[in-house]
């Protein structure tokens, strides 16, 4: 069992240099990786990454469908943001808004046959660029441990 004294020294302890590129690199990562990726799908599906991932989410939810909060949650967006993103998709025929049925007040959103249709003709561009962009440059790491590693960080 570590003291107080020592976890605190510890701390402080200045960053190695290996410690110190990884620190550095991930504010990188968390604005470049998402941009880079949507860069590909607006120009290849004219569908942004945010839109796939909403179709995304929904296509795993029971009755391909999630209360709005849900679905921001899922998508690791403002409630405002993700009602934004249902809307568009709405008008474009591939989402529709249902009212809940438990207690009427809250909708769902819920992913419409052509939206299942058009996610799956997204998807090969989605995977392109996942690989491309991010997966690629992680040959020979050990995948398990840093997704482990990653879920631990993000809490």
């Amino acid at each position: 069992m570590t003291s107080r004294a020592e976890a605190s020294a510890d701390a402080v302890r200045p960053l190695t240099a290996e410690e110190e590129a990884v620190v550095r690199s991930l504010p990188c990562l968390v604005y470049a990786l998402p941009r880079a990726i949507d860069a590909d799908m607006m120009r290849e599906q004219r569908l942004s990454n945010t839109e796939y991932l909403t179709m995304m989410h929904l296509s795993e939810a029971p009755g391909r469908q999630l209360r709005m909060g849900e679905l921001a949650n899922a998508c690791e967006m403002s409630l405002s943001g993700t009602t934004r993103v249902v809307q568009r998709l709405e008008s474009e025929g591939f989402i529709q808004r249902v009212r809940c049925d438990r207690d009427g007040r809250s909708w769902h959103a819920a992913l419409t046959d052509a939206g299942l249709a058009r996610l799956e003709e997204a998807w090969p561009t989605n995977l392109a660029a996942v690989r491309r962009h991010f997966l690629d440059h992680l040959k020979g790491i050990d995948l398990a441990k840093l997704a482990t590693a990653l879920q631990n960080v993000a809490g």
